[in-house]
């Protein structure tokens, strides 16, 4: 998991406080960590960001956060240029392990290729020190699900001008020297 010095949302979690019953946590971003939110992620507004959180121990160093994020985001149409609400809820579900963990190991074949089953789990991710970031967890999982092309409800493009033949045919640089052998 990347560091930053100064992100924009965070939920600091200390490892060593985190017991193997799972915890409920209900995280929420102020006003100026929305504000801070939507320059990061290039739209015109975060009107809300919050999240239900379980985190837990998983197997013995490891920690596991499980929940649902949810955010109002508004966007820029891109046919009309008007504002668009996107409503999100998703999902979230990450695994953390120390650094050098064998846990955190991609397998790999005798060749040195890695082997990466596309419909089993993700490897877990890794940390350094005794502390997690679950908002930055929240702010991965909204930021992926923001459509990068948002539009209006019921808009499309209009028609596409295609070109024909005769538009696309240029003229022959050396057409101008077809008569010049004849003189």
């Amino acid at each position: 998991m990347k560091h930053e010095s100064n992100p924009a949302f965070s939920y600091p979690v200390k490892v060593g406080h985190i017991s193997a019953n799972p915890v409920k946590v209900h995280v929420s971003a102020n006003e100026a960590e929305r504000r801070a939110l939507a320059e990061l992620w290039k739209v015109d507004e975060v009107q809300s960001l919050d999240a239900d959180l379980e985190i837990g121990r998983w197997k013995k160093d490891g920690v596991k956060i499980k929940g649902e994020v949810r955010a109002l985001v508004v966007q820029t149409c891109v046919v009309t240029l008007d504002p668009v609400e996107a409503n999100i809820r998703e999902p979230v579900e990450a695994i953390f392990v120390p650094e050098g963990s064998r846990l955190a190991r991609q397998a790999d074949n005798d060749g040195g290729e890695m082997i990466l089953d596309p419909g089993g789990p993700d490897i877990p991710d890794t940390f350094a020190g005794d502390t997690i970031d679950a908002g930055a967890v929240v702010c991965e999982h909204v930021a992926l699900a923001i459509d990068p092309y948002p539009r209006k409800e019921g808009v499309a493009f209009g028609e596409r001008i295609e070109s024909s033949a005769e538009d696309d045919e240029r003229p022959n640089p050396f057409a101008v020297l077809k008569d010049w052998k004849k003189k």
